[in-house]
């Protein structure tokens, strides 16, 4: 069978052996047919590692240089012993059927970008406005994965939409390199005894257009390979890129490194597990249960069912089912999205055609891109939970802002300052409307009392450090009430906010409560006052016009007459304080009102300024949580 392929030569591969190597670079003008340079694309080049040198496949060309006593082709066994790796070659597939090696110089091709569909494209829009959003106030590692997954929507985005990368995957001895060769219907990977055998991964594409989805794979152009044209097979898988990757559970770290990197960033996988280690717990709680999210972009294979005897593959496959469903996998069945969990026999054939027409059909939709991010971004909605979902309502009621401000007025001592208000009232008012002979007998007493003779029971500093405790505690109270129910990040930020506003508060609310404290100079004076200062000035004119006449009737001035001098006194002096007395009960109401409305200016101003400091950065953290919470919601919601 003759390879045809887009190049003008196969892959020459390494033989065993340092001789034929030694005789090479002895006689270096000696060169195959095929070959132009003394680099053969087969032969391993200067600095070549042993890994990548295993990863190589004979093409069983005319011009490999092999010694006719070990050349397997000649032994009339069939087989191949190289001294590392014993396996057999089936004998109808032909020794000449290989794959070749797509080593082409790299060319801009025109291939149609991946393109998003409206309802994750909104995802992801709203993923990158979260993160954004996030970014000062959660840390860099919570973020970390989101992060990863728009780099990734994005990289994948600008490749080519018409492929779909598929990576095979499995452990040790489970056949995915065997699975590997019979999907392409050539021996690409090499199989065998020796573990673990796939050294490096290779790819394998069934179209052009996909180097830059190779490249992102870090696959060097050594390691990529293209099928054989057979006839159907070929358009069966079009579009298919196919990625052989070493054992997940290789001693080797860098091999289970290789595995960890590619998944990350093929479309989808197929895990090739085998009758011995499908219950395998390395593979279930390392690889399958965090990627259940991934189930519409999975294939799980029972790979060897022709070494399990009678019904004994069915039995393992539900058991295998059964694992899968315990991992949170949804399974592909009765026409529902889900793993696809298919029995096959890469060494036999039996099974492969199925799992070749279902990964055709796979192919086909094109879809499988585009799934394979929607559930990254499902599991980084996932992890970002805690710090974003709550489970009860948040923020500040209205209660808790009364409360809050009631607290910093008591602080201030707005109600002292309202009662101070009103008690000056009434003594202006008493002063003003009050008899002349009690006015001089209270300033009299207010001039006799020593000053030093009452001593004030709580010094400024002690009610300095009480209103400074006050507005501490009130700053406290309102900043638990705001942050409660909230994810830790966003109620440590409104804590943080809070006490960044109460820094200067009590000496900003000092300052209000002298501005705008109890007024100076006179309160304001009713219209009816002048009528009782009339009338107590009447009453004592009586007094003095009364005392006067009896006065002049003593010393003979006047008539005998005592009783209107006598009523002129009686009214002045009874009279007098009934007017102070109705003045006092009708000046009640207008000092109520003023030390109310005293009340209220400094209750204002300590509620004006607590707003600004505490009140409005605390919303402001709120209300850039229920930003976050809504972007949160999208990213969730648009894909339930």
């Amino acid at each position: 069978m003759t390879a045809v392929t887009d190049q003008d030569h196969t892959e020459r591969a390494d033989q065993p052996g340092d001789a034929d190597k030694a005789g090479a670079a002895e006689n270096p003008s000696e060169k195959g047919p095929g070959n132009t340079s003394g680099n053969a694309p087969g032969n391993a080049s200067e600095g070549e590692s042993a890994d990548d040198a295993h990863a190589r496949v004979p093409d069983g060309g005319p011009s490999s240089r092999t010694d006719p006593r070990t050349d397997p082709r000649t032994d009339s066994t069939g087989a191949w012993d190289d001294g590392l790796i014993a396996r057999r070659v089936d004998e109808t597939t032909g020794a000449n059927q290989y794959a070749v090696r797509d080593s082409r110089p790299a060319v801009s091709q025109a291939v149609s970008p991946l393109v998003y569909d409206g309802p994750l494209r909104s995802r992801l829009e709203a993923l990158r406005e979260l993160v954004g959003l996030s970014r000062t106030r959660l840390d860099s590692r919570t973020l970390a994965e989101a992060g990863r997954v728009l780099d990734e929507a994005s990289a994948r985005r600008r490749l080519s939409g018409q492929h779909t990368v598929v990576a095979i995957a499995g452990a040790t001895g489970s056949g995915k390199s065997q699975l590997f060769n019979a999907l392409a219907g050539v021996a690409i990977s090499e199989t065998g005894v020796r573990r673990p055998t796939t050294a490096a991964p290779i790819a394998c594409s069934w179209s052009d257009g996909a180097a830059g989805l190779i490249e992102r794979l870090g696959i060097p152009p050594r390691l990529r390979r293209r099928p054989l044209p057979t006839g159907g097979g070929e358009s069966q898988l079009n579009g298919l890129v196919l990625i052989d990757l070493p054992d997940h559970d290789s001693a080797a770290v860098q091999h289970r490194e290789h595995v960890d990197r590619i998944l990350a960033l093929v479309d989808a996988v197929i895990w090739v597990v085998d009758p011995e280690k499908y219950a395998d717990a390395v593979l279930h709680e390392r690889y399958l249960r965090p990627m259940a999210a991934h189930a519409e972009v999975m294939f799980v294979v029972l790979n060897q069912i022709d070494r399990l005897p009678g019904e004994a593959a069915e039995q393992v496959l539900d058991d295998l089912r059964r694992l899968l469903d315990e991992d949170g996998i949804a399974l592909g069945e009765y026409g529902e999205p889900g793993a696809t969990v298919l029995a096959l026999s890469g060494l036999t054939g039996d099974g492969v055609g199925e799992l070749r027409e279902a990964l055709g059909q796979f192919v086909a939709e094109r879809t499988a891109p585009a799934r394979r991010i929607s559930a990254d971004v499902d599991i980084a909605a996932a992890r970002l939970w805690p710090v974003y979902a709550t489970q009860r309502r948040t923020g500040l009621s209205e209660q808790a802002r009364e409360e809050f401000t009631d607290r910093l007025a008591d602080a201030v001592g707005a109600t002292a300052a309202g009662e101070a208000a009103e008690r000056a009232w009434l003594r202006n008012a008493n002063r003003a409307c009050g008899t002349p002979w009690l006015r001089l007998w209270r300033w009299y007493q207010d001039r006799g009392e020593p000053a030093t003779g009452r001593l004030p029971s709580r010094t400024q500093a002690d009610e300095e450090a009480t209103a400074r405790q006050r507005v501490e505690q009130a700053v406290r109270t309102v900043a638990d009430r705001a942050s409660a129910g909230l994810p830790a990040p966003w109620a440590q930020a409104v804590r943080e906010a809070a006490v960044r506003g109460s820094q200067g508060l009590p000496e900003a609310l000092d300052e209000l409560s002298v501005r705008a404290g109890v007024p100076t100079g006179r309160p304001p004076r009713p219209g009816w006052w002048p009528m009782a200062v009339l009338s107590q000035a009447s009453m004592t004119i009586l007094q003095f016009l009364g005392g006067l006449w009896l006065l002049g009737q003593i010393v003979g001035v006047m008539p005998p007459n005592l009783g209107v001098p006598v009523l002129l006194m009686v009214i002045g002096i009874v009279g007098g304080p009934l007017i102070e007395w109705s003045c006092r009960m009708a000046a009640r109401g207008p000092a109520r009102r003023y030390g109310l409305e005293a009340e209220r200016r400094l209750r204002e101003a300590a509620a004006g300024c607590g707003r600004a400091r505490v009140l409005d950065p605390v919303a402001a953290e709120l209300l850039r949580y229920r930003e976050v919470r809504e972007q949160y919601g999208r990213v969730v919601g648009a894909g339930s």
